[in-house]
């Protein structure tokens, strides 16, 4: 399978990058993830050109527009740091990423929650690192999280689905795309985007039915941008298991009354909370396969990552 491409804070691969001279080697992301994706490390302060090691830095005053200032001299980067972060980007869009692990409260390439100090000293933790914002501004639609969250089973799960769901989409847009590799697209996608949002589901499917009122480059747009947000949405148990009860639906016909009461019992289980969804769509699987149902069979939702990362394990 071909290796998708992610940016990652270097650090993070276990490279001697931080201030300290140290690493902050996150095993889950080389031994694990690793097997699927291909790193593209960037490490914002010593790309820019400081040392390792090196003084520390902070972010200080508005968390909307904070400052990058060196803790003991007050030395502002700020200003070079936006420069450098403005051609990096350039550069970056270049390499087709599908997504970006940030670190952690890092000053530069904290994604969320950076301690940012005001007038008084006392902290608040509403900065964003200045990497990270100007990174997450100018790929608006790009799956990106931080090694802290991944650590939440939901918020890993959907991160690597968007990634994959991103990847697929960028190798359709790289043939001559056409309305019906659109529509194909939309099909396959359909009840994994309906445990996302069903919202979202229903613009989408707009935008491939009316397909004669705009130029294919601005509904692929409008779709992309639609598809992204949507997924960003947590896949709850309640609209999990609407899917699930929306695929039994195809099964009515085949189903003796003991297989379809198991099927609705185990459902019901993973909703209360007592057993993983790996379970329930394992035994949809199963049905899709010995009956050869064709819509279901297409359908990314059964297999949206590979089952070794074991993302649907979890209750």
């Amino acid at each position: 399978m071909e290796k998708i491409k992610i940016g990652v804070s270097t650090c993070l691969l276990g490279e001697n990058v931080r201030y300290d001279g140290g690493h902050q080697w996150d095993r889950y992301l080389t031994q694990t993830l690793g097997r699927y994706f291909e790193w593209l490390p960037v490490c914002p302060e010593v790309e820019y050109g400081l040392p390792v090691p090196r003084e520390a830095m902070r972010l200080v005053g508005d968390p909307a527009a904070p400052r990058l200032v060196t803790i003991r001299s007050g030395i502002d980067h700020t200003a070079g740091m936006k420069t450098w972060a403005g051609g990096k980007l350039i550069s970056l869009a270049k390499e087709s990423l599908c997504g970006f692990i940030f670190k952690s409260k890092s000053p530069s390439s904290g994604m969320t929650a950076v301690k940012v100090y005001g007038d008084t000293g006392a902290p608040s933790r509403r900065g964003t690192g200045i990497f990270a914002g100007a990174f997450m501004a100018h790929f608006p639609l790009m799956p990106v999280e931080d090694d802290g969250r991944l650590h939440d089973p939901l918020l890993r799960e959907n991160f690597i689905e968007r990634v994959f769901v991103f990847h697929r989409w960028q190798v359709m847009m790289r043939k001559d795309f056409s309305f019906k590799d659109l529509e194909i697209f939309h099909r396959d996608h359909k009840l994994l985007m309906m445990s996302h949002s069903p919202k979202h589901l229903m613009k989408l499917g707009r935008i491939t039915a009316n397909h004669g009122k705009m130029p294919i480059s601005q509904a692929a747009s409008e779709y992309h941008r639609l598809l992204m947000e949507g997924l960003k949405l947590i896949a709850t148990p309640k609209k999990q298991t609407n899917v699930l009860m929306h695929m039994l639906g195809y099964f009515k016909k085949h189903l003796t009354k003991d297989e379809k009461q198991e099927l609705l019992d185990i459902i019901e289980r993973y909703y209360q909370g007592a057993l993983p969804l790996v379970v329930p769509v394992t035994m949809l699987s199963h049905y899709v396969r010995k009956f050869a149902e064709p819509y279901l069979e297409g359908q990314i939702y059964l297999n949206p990552h590979p089952a070794e990362l074991m993302l649907r394990n979890h209750s």
